[in-house]
């Protein structure tokens, strides 16, 4: 059994691992209750971030121990930039600045029209992007339409190395994504079925961001 992301182009990786599977299981479940779900959510972002987290540069430091002096492998350079696009990226993003409390967060707010799918921006707020790392985070990645205006309006704002975390994709909004965006890389928890006549990603999970916050 592959205990890592397999590649499915250069472009895009699908995690396959034992307890990322196990914790998208429960996340699916309409039984999981709004605290359990936030906690799924952020631990499998977690997760997700051993694999992305190993394009993040480093540098060599000495360090002297109680016993002896020895050089070890640090972080270096500016963390990456968060951009959740809200609201369910904000979930996202909490786990993650527990391990890189350095990284600043910008915000993009785009809704859906529920009648052309399209999404439409209400909110953009972003720190300097040029020459950093930005990593888009939004659990679902169902028509790409969200997260393909996001990366729009970073790359606007003077992004060149953008990462995308999803934890459940479709595949139609992963061909959107690679079509519109092919220099975006995407980590993916799960790929499933298809898209349903209104959107929505089957079997998917149901809306996250109303699974998130209770607002059903």
């Amino acid at each position: 059994m592959r205990l890592s992301p397999f590649m499915v182009n250069k472009q895009t990786f699908i995690f396959d691992h034992p307890l990322i599977d196990d914790k998208v299981a429960r996340l699916r479940d309409r039984s999981t209750h709004v605290a359990l779900f936030r906690q799924l959510v952020e631990e499998v972002t977690v997760l997700m971030l051993y694999e992305v987290g190993k394009s993040l540069p480093c540098t060599t430091k000495e360090v002297e121990t109680p016993l002896a002096k020895t050089n070890c492998r640090v972080l270096a350079g500016p963390a990456p930039v968060l951009v959740p696009i809200l609201r369910a990226g904000l979930a996202m993003a909490e786990p993650l600045l527990k391990l890189l409390p350095n990284a600043p967060v910008g915000h993009v707010g785009l809704a859906r029209d529920h009648d052309t799918l399209e999404p439409v921006r209400y909110l953009v707020k972003l720190p300097p992007l040029a020459d950093r790392a930005v990593w888009v985070l939004d659990p679902m990645l169902a028509t790409g339409g969200s997260a393909g205006e996001t990366c729009r309006i970073l790359k606007d704002n003077g992004a060149t190395n953008l990462t995308l975390f999803s934890i459940i994709a479709a595949p139609e909004g992963v061909a959107y994504l690679e079509k519109e965006h092919p220099d975006v890389k995407i980590f993916i928890a799960a790929l499933d079925e298809r898209l349903n006549d209104k959107g929505y990603i089957l079997p998917g999970l149901g809306d996250a961001g109303d699974r998130l916050y209770g607002t059903f």
